[in-house]
């Protein structure tokens, strides 16, 4: 037996919460249901210390990003159970109002259960808040609307949210550790050139005593670090601003991308997430409903890289023209054969979105296997360099204090 955590509605519409013993989720689901409660979300119980921190995390930085991505996620699978019971949409949104635990997002909730009320589509009360709802995810609830599966939509869009946050978590958990070690190592750097050298220095100084060449040079450097800091530090800051203005232009992103796709080993890497972002995004919205044509456009505009969302217009042409999706993808060079010939296999069946959701599936797979494999060279390589200036440093002094012995008394 397991414990399960729940969060439901009672028979007077009020939300509760609470934990029971079941063999299995569906064994949870039933209970509820016995007792007359409409399931909203039910998970296994977290009791464990790391499971706490991860949580924790989680809380602290939606504190800082307004609404969180996992908050949308949430709310999607909470609203797909409700609707999937046959709670009417408005009811709906009343009760995870009450389920929301930012302020933020209850606001945001409430907004849309406002328009709704007031005679809106759920899609177009959802398009008022685009920095928390795309044009991806509204496109999705007006294609469920259209079609009469509202439910089945917002069940298959949960899905693609948690796969897609799963992903970024990945990526992002991947270079924390690399992260630390180039925090660790710049700061130890720092303070043994402003605080430990300029020590010796004064020793050498009043020895009048000549030292090696490498220890000139670290001694000369660490003395125009420790005066001109805030001059190197306002340069930096400048040449940062500078490129982040750079690259906020087209012609600066367009170029950057570009940079990124050249480099050796990150090149590769980011083929994989666009291609994998490209597939499933468009495999889901397909599965969907949503026209294919009306579909590429949303896609390109969730291309991160610019360069490979340009050639997704020749795609999106063609396609107009009357052309298979697999050709003239097949002639954009990032697709492997293998890819193009699931996708033709999923024209020619009519199971085109499932065909992509595995493509992107295969894709994040070996994207992850790219990372796990950069991450671990990143590690080893970042402890070489750091040991390789430490060990400079230190070698630069010691060589300067033997020649100490040479010295006529």
């Amino acid at each position: 037996m397991a414990t399960y955590s729940y969060k439901a509605t009672n028979p007077a519409g009020k939300v509760v919460t609470g934990q029971l013993e079941a063999a299995e989720e569906r064994e949870a689901v039933a209970a509820l249901q016995g007792m007359r409660y409409i399931p909203i979300r039910i998970t296994a119980a977290k009791g464990s210390r790391a499971a706490l921190d991860v949580d924790l995390s989680k809380r602290l930085a939606s504190v800082f990003t307004g609404v969180s991505s996992k908050e949308v996620v949430v709310f999607t699978q909470d609203l797909s159970t409700l609707l999937e019971a046959g709670v009417p949409v408005d009811r709906a949104l009343a009760i995870l109002i009450d389920v929301a635990e930012k302020d933020r997002f209850k606001e945001v909730v409430r907004d849309v259960l406002k328009n709704v009320q007031g005679g809106s589509y759920l899609s177009a009360a959802l398009a008022r808040h685009p920095r928390v709802f795309s044009p991806f995810y509204v496109s999705m609830v007006r294609a469920g609307e259209a079609g009469g599966v509202l439910d089945d939509i917002l069940k298959r869009l949960g899905a693609f949210l948690e796969s897609s946050q799963d992903f970024k978590d990945y990526l992002k958990s991947a270079m924390v550790y690399p992260l630390f070690l180039v925090f660790v190592g710049g700061v130890s750097i720092i303070v043994l050139l402003t605080f430990v050298l300029p020590k010796f220095s004064v020793i050498f100084s009043d020895m009048q005593q000549a030292i090696p060449a490498s220890t000139k040079l670290l001694l000369r450097f660490s003395a125009l670090l420790k005066t001109s800091w805030p001059v190197i530090l306002g340069g930096l800051g400048g040449a940062y601003y500078l490129l982040k203005r750079y690259a906020r232009t087209p012609a600066g992103s367009l170029a950057l991308d570009r940079q990124k796709l050249r480099l050796p080993v990150v090149g590769g890497l980011v083929r994989k997430i666009e291609v994998a972002r490209f597939s499933r995004t468009l495999g889901t919205l397909v599965q969907s409903g949503v026209p294919i044509l009306q579909a590429l456009n949303l896609v390109r505009e969730i291309i991160g890289n610019r360069v490979i969302a340009g050639t997704l217009g020749n795609v999106h042409n063609r396609v107009k023209e009357g052309e298979k999706l697999s050709r003239p993808l097949g002639e954009l060079d990032l697709f492997p054969s293998l890819a193009i010939q699931m996708i033709t296999v999923g024209e020619e069946t009519g199971r085109l979105g499932e065909m992509l959701v595995r493509v992107a599936e295969n894709y994040e797979k070996a994207a992850r296997e790219t990372i796990k494999r950069l991450v671990g060279f990143l590690e080893p390589a970042m402890i070489l360099g750091m040991g390789v200036v430490v060990g400079f440093i230190v070698i630069s002094m010691m060589m300067a204090i033997f020649s100490m012995n040479e010295m006529p008394f």
